[in-house]
């Protein structure tokens, strides 16, 4: 029995889950959790402009005041000529993955996440992700260099697994993010569709043990 979350690092909804998803690890250690990335919007090619930016700030606002977290409006703001392309965000992630299969891939997730929203650097560049992930990585007790990870967020192999993630959650129904799953026994049971607060994801992994 585990957790399967399928998210997207720039998907603002799935910086509000992250505080709720690290609040039911807690409650369950037992279940590891295995993370699909879900490309949002990968692949796009349009610069984001002011009307954009704008937009965003909209659901920030809304993932804020739900989830208490922290976002850096004027980053997001002064950034220029930024493509809001998701694939290489979601590659570290992939690539996290790849080089430590051992490793909770969920403080990972995060620091990319806070890079991005909070500290409002371009998780886009391969350089910037790197050490994000190469730093998140070793503080959770799997030391691995900068350049090592560049090297694998790099690989066509690594491109390839994450094209392969976001093939995956389109088969497993997924439309939004973040979705949370339930795996028992190799059988997926949807127990959370959107952000949602840990007590609910609770009441929710209840209802199916029980049943």
């Amino acid at each position: 029995m585990k957790l399967v979350l399928v998210a997207d690092p720039m998907c603002s909804w799935c910086y509000g889950f992250g505080k709720e998803m690290t609040a039911l690890q807690e409650r369950h250690p037992d279940m590891s959790l295995e993370i699909v990335v879900g490309g949002l919007r990968a692949g796009a090619t349009d610069v984001l402009d002011d009307a954009g930016k704008r937009f965003r700030l909209e659901h920030w606002a809304r993932v804020e005041q739900a989830s208490g977290l922290p976002f850096n409006r004027d980053g997001l703001m002064a950034r220029q000529g930024f493509v809001y392309d998701t694939e290489p965000v979601c590659r570290a992630v992939v690539a996290a993955r790849i080089l430590k299969p051992e490793a909770d891939l969920l403080p990972v997730f995060r620091a990319i996440q806070h890079a991005f929203y909070v500290d409002a650097l371009d998780t886009t560049d391969g350089a910037v992700l790197a050490q994000v992930g190469a730093e998140a990585l070793s503080a959770a007790g799997y030391p691995i260099t900068q350049d090592e990870f560049l090297t694998v967020w790099q690989a066509k192999s690594t491109i390839d697994a994450t094209a392969s993630d976001f093939v995956r959650a389109r088969s497993m129904g997924v439309s939004s993010f973040p979705t949370l799953f339930l795996s028992d026994q190799g059988k997926l049971h949807r127990i959370g569709n959107g952000y949602a607060h840990v007590d609910t994801l609770e009441q929710e992994i209840g209802a199916l043990l029980a049943a």
